[in-house]
């Protein structure tokens, strides 16, 4: 009947009522591609031994099929409803070699919080963090993932599947790779198994590799590590006169004094990397990466002031246990067990010591040459003065979380610090000759009139 009405051209209902189903269907749509459901998104970390697993569940979803009303209160959800949440977890959670080889999993923690994708909005949804092991002698490279999680009673409903992190590859955490889709056939109805297949490439040696050349990316990225070592050895080549810096201290003086300091911030960062990555001792980063700014403050005052004579080694090393705990904390988020992990912190710690000391080579020789100059104290001070501005910009950003003009300037323009080097060697050239040929002259004219 209301098929003949909307149809029917001389009727006047017909018309009203086929203007109104088009007018909701249309504004059905649009509600529709505005607010899409957000998917379960699956990262896997794998390691020659387990693989841990990151769940990204949505709360409105994963309400509808966990049968607990947990988004009123998301807050307490984990207090109310965390074993349940595990056993159900578990049961929809079935890794395996083969039929006749699962894995054991296990569900290490769970954590509510705020989280938004494209088309989605902002949206509440529960971090779970697991961990699977497969039987004894079997890979982790290899295996069946059996997950139904959400979509056993949401057909609609997806889980995003990624290889954040894998070891033997040397693989990190920056850009995950998609390992493929879990959700409802919808011809057949039924949730297949995704399996993931590794075994191409990696094994140990590239693993190592790949954590070697994570260290010397960490430092060639790690603006303010740098810059903390290299303003502390901006007055390492004078000597302290009236408890002022005074003039150049000698090649040999220079040399050793800048070793010794290299070395005691290594030492210091290298205990702290393996407390830190090995679980032992566990800093919240907002603390640590402040610290790490004023350390650089401190550094600044310090190289127009002494305010800590000859006690540059005692700072480097005190400083460098507070820039360790930053290091680790790109080893920690790996979830590697404790042989890799060993080897992990030995690679990556060479990768951090090979650039580090890659680039303070590549300064050290203009500082000793411009410190044999008048010029290198107004050299001296206005690079401190520059490396106070960025540290009070970062402390500034890590405060109150939030970025500002000069730590945008610095973030977008550190990839011009090898023309920076450059424009130091040939600054350093050019007033080191002049100097040498000035003092020269001056010593010829006094000889002839002798």
């Amino acid at each position: 009947m209301i098929h003949k009405l909307i149809l029917s051209n001389r009727h006047p209902l017909g018309w009203r009522l086929f203007f109104f189903l088009t007018l909701v269907m249309c504004c059905t749509s649009q509600g529709i591609f505005a607010h899409q459901t957000p998917s379960t998104i699956v990262l896997l970390d794998v390691n020659p031994k387990a693989v841990s697993v990151e769940l990204q569940l949505p709360l409105g979803e994963l309400e509808l099929a966990f049968g607990h009303e947990i988004t009123k209160d998301p807050e307490h959800l984990i207090e109310k409803f965390g074993s349940q949440l595990k056993e159900y977890l578990l049961a929809h959670i079935h890794p395996m070699t083969e039929k006749n080889k699962p894995w054991i999993v296990e569900v290490t923690n769970m954590i509510v919080g705020k989280a938004e994708q494209t088309g989605s909005g902002q949206y509440q949804e529960i971090t779970v963090q697991l961990v699977l092991i497969p039987p004894t002698g079997e890979s982790t490279r290899k295996f069946i993932f059996d997950y139904d999680v959400i979509m056993h009673q949401l057909v609609t409903h997806s889980a995003l599947v990624s290889i954040r992190s894998d070891w033997e590859l040397g693989q990190t955490n920056k850009e995950p790779v998609k390992a493929g889709v879990i959700r409802v056939d919808t011809q057949s109805s039924l949730i297949y198994p995704l399996e993931i297949n590794l075994e191409k490439g990696g094994n140990w040696w590239t693993g190592f590799k790949g954590m070697f050349f994570l260290g010397m990316e960490h430092i060639r990225e790690g603006t303010d590590h740098l810059l903390f070592l290299l303003v502390l050895l901006l007055p390492a080549p004078l000597v302290i006169k009236r408890k002022q810096w005074g003039n150049f201290g000698g090649t040999k003086y220079s040399i050793m004094r800048l070793l010794k300091i290299v070395t005691a911030f290594t030492i210091g960062h290298s205990v702290t990397l393996l407390i830190g990555a090995s679980g032992w001792v566990n800093l919240p980063v907002k603390p640590v990466e402040i610290l790490i700014a004023v350390s650089i403050l401190i550094s600044a005052i310090h190289a127009i002031y002494p305010i800590f004579p000859n006690k540059e080694v005692y700072v480097a090393a005190g400083f460098g246990l507070v820039h360790g705990l930053a290091f680790a904390t790109v080893l920690s988020v790996l979830n590697l067990d404790a042989g890799v992990m060993a080897l992990s912190i030995l690679s990556f710690n060479i990768g951090i010591e090979i650039m580090q000391m890659f680039v303070v080579i590549l300064i050290i020789p203009w500082l000793i040459l411009l410190s044999q100059t008048p010029v290198y104290k107004w050299v001296r001070v206005v690079w401190a003065l520059l490396a106070g501005i960025a540290s009070l910009a970062w402390i500034s950003e890590r405060v109150f979380e939030k970025p500002n003009k000069i730590s945008i300037l610095i973030q977008n323009n550190y990839g011009l610090a090898p023309w920076g080097i450059f424009m130091l060697a040939l600054f350093s050239l050019t007033i080191f000759g002049g100097h040498y040929w000035i003092k020269r002259k001056k010593n010829t004219n006094q000889s002839t009139i002798s």
